[in-house]
């Protein structure tokens, strides 16, 4: 049996732009990218703790330690500027080596989005 787990999170970071004009997407510094196991072109959820706002989109490299985390396209009508969002990717996987896994998750400075 396969199952879909927790593979990659960053816990609680600010929103830095939302750009309503770029086709869509979300752009994620590249050190944080690296930090959490996240990979350009990856589907990712995001959940808004300001709003209660949940979706999905892809990921763009951003500019590494530019702390940025900014929405694309339609999904940045669903957050605001300096929102608090959670990024999480999850992995299919045999139910077994499910039970073993251990995600990856990143606590970033909730105000820089930079790596403590």
């Amino acid at each position: 049996m396969m199952i879909e787990i927790l593979k990659s999170k960053l816990h609680c970071v600010h929103v830095t732009e939302a750009n309503l004009n770029y086709i869509g997407s979300i752009t994620i510094d590249e050190d944080l990218m690296d930090a959490a196991n996240i990979i350009e072109g990856e589907k990712v959820s995001i959940v808004d703790n300001n709003n209660g706002e949940r979706f999905e989109t892809y990921v763009i490299k951003g500019e590494r330690g530019s702390g940025c985390i900014c929405l694309n396209g339609a999904a940045a009508r669903k957050v605001q500027v300096d929102d608090i969002i959670i990024i999480m990717s999850y992995a299919i996987m045999d139910f077994e080596e499910a039970k073993k896994f251990k995600p990856t998750v990143v606590f970033p400075d909730t105000k820089t989005n930079r790596l403590k």
